[in-house]
């Protein structure tokens, strides 16, 4: 589990490391005393979770916390502050916890505890999701109608990410995963499928034309054309390879 300190004053970040070494299995990966470098380290890094102090530098507590309530993958934020009034607006931000200093010793124990449970039982969760879906090879759970169905990966003819869902196309209609166009990659896992768009993962042996289009890019179509997606710019040369053309 990894964590990172945010806080500008060292004796308090001393104070707070003892306690997370001392009565966790938590890797600490990094010390800030200012909001702007924690923002740059978050984009780049997996974290888990972030002790944050409200009244730091360049980017305060509060407005980095608003800023990373809006990532996808959002680490668990816990307030550690002397600033008692942004309480009510801090757990709006469906923070983890809120601790005002100075803090009891029983009292950041007891936290450290229900977070290190809390990050233990979601990994969990998602390795027995993982192999669950392993024990059926070449298969994927999609929603349809208010239904699930098992689908043959070698059925799909291409995903197409929208909003916070992918939909998947088939002979038999469309379908619909709620888990963005990169995780549906993952799960399908198979050579034969391209992502040559953002918003576009094909079947390549579902391809049927190849129709040069503008800015050098191409349009494929698919299921007796039924179906028309497009290649990206930044994707060409790789599909050009893959296709031989």
């Amino acid at each position: 589990m990894n964590v990172i300190i945010v806080e500008d004053e060292f004796p308090a970040r001393k104070e707070l490391r003892y306690f997370i070494e001392n009565n966790t299995s938590m890797n600490i990966v990094g010390e800030f005393n200012n909001g702007l470098d924690v923002l740059s380290f978050i984009q780049e890094n997996n974290i888990d979770a972030i002790f944050l102090d409200i009244n730091i530098p360049k980017l305060d507590g509060m407005l980095l916390a608003k800023t990373i309530n809006k990532f996808k993958n959002k680490p668990k934020i816990i307030f550690i502050t002397a600033y008692e009034n942004y309480a009510v607006e801090a757990f709006n931000l469906d923070i983890f916890d809120y601790i005002l200093k100075p803090y009891s010793e029983e009292r950041i124990i007891s936290m450290l505890n229900k977070l290190e449970k809390l990050c233990i039982e979601k990994k969990q969760n998602k390795n027995e999701k993982k192999s669950l879906s392993q024990k059926v090879p070449n298969k994927i759970s999609l929603w349809k109608d208010n239904k699930i169905y098992i689908v043959n990966i070698d059925d799909i003819y291409y995903c197409e990410a929208k909003e916070r869902y992918t939909y998947i196309y088939t002979k038999d209609g469309e379908y619909h995963i709620r888990e963005c166009i990169s995780e549906v990659e993952k799960i399908i896992n198979n050579e034969n499928f391209f992502k040559c768009h953002r918003s576009y993962l094909v079947n390549l042996l579902k391809i049927e034309e190849v129709v040069p289009w503008f800015n050098n890019t191409y349009l494929l179509k698919l299921n007796s054309e039924k179906y028309e997606i497009t290649v990206s710019r930044s994707k060409v040369k790789n599909f050009r390879e893959l296709m031989n053309i």
